[in-house]
């Protein structure tokens, strides 16, 4: 296993980030290559990518989540990654977010592409992308995750 670590600052409070990162159906709008992200359920994704000109789908699942302060997940099939994610409020308008990545290249190409740093460039690029795409928003999106939603009373 491969291992990357990045760290971006960002210009929102760490709840608008936070809420923005669970926004997985957004991901294709500042990850590169990503194609869609489709929620199966609170805690599982499906998604779909074009990687170095190969189309690919895996499915993935929440595995850590302490909202506002961290989220964990792993792959469930086909791509082999996990990783987590740290947010912490520097100031109330200003965020840390730390990417631990762990993944496996197989193949080849994978892992020629890998050694040329081609996996560590596009996660650097997509974190900038992501800051981009929520410092340039004009009011940060809030988002309520479907567990906490409340229930309609019974009558």
């Amino acid at each position: 296993m491969r291992t990357i670590e990045r760290t971006i600052e960002v210009d929102r409070p760490v709840s608008a980030v936070y809420d923005q990162w669970r926004r997985f159906q957004d991901f294709p709008l500042f990850m590169e290559g990503i194609r869609e992200v489709r929620l199966t359920d609170d805690k599982h994704q499906s998604w779909k990518a074009v990687i170095g000109g190969k189309a690919l789908a895996w499915d993935a699942e929440i595995v850590e989540q302490v909202p506002g302060q961290r989220l964990g997940w792993r792959s469930t099939r086909v791509a082999h990654n996990s990783g987590t994610l740290t947010f912490i409020a520097l100031t109330p308008a200003k965020t840390r977010v730390i990417l631990y990545l762990a993944y496996d290249p197989k193949g080849l190409v994978e892992k020629l592409g890998d050694n040329l740093g081609l996996v560590s460039a596009r996660v650097a690029g997509d974190l900038n992308r992501f800051k981009k795409f929520i410092e340039s928003r004009g009011a940060p999106v809030q988002t309520r995750h479907r567990a906490e939603i409340p229930l309609p009373a019974c009558p």
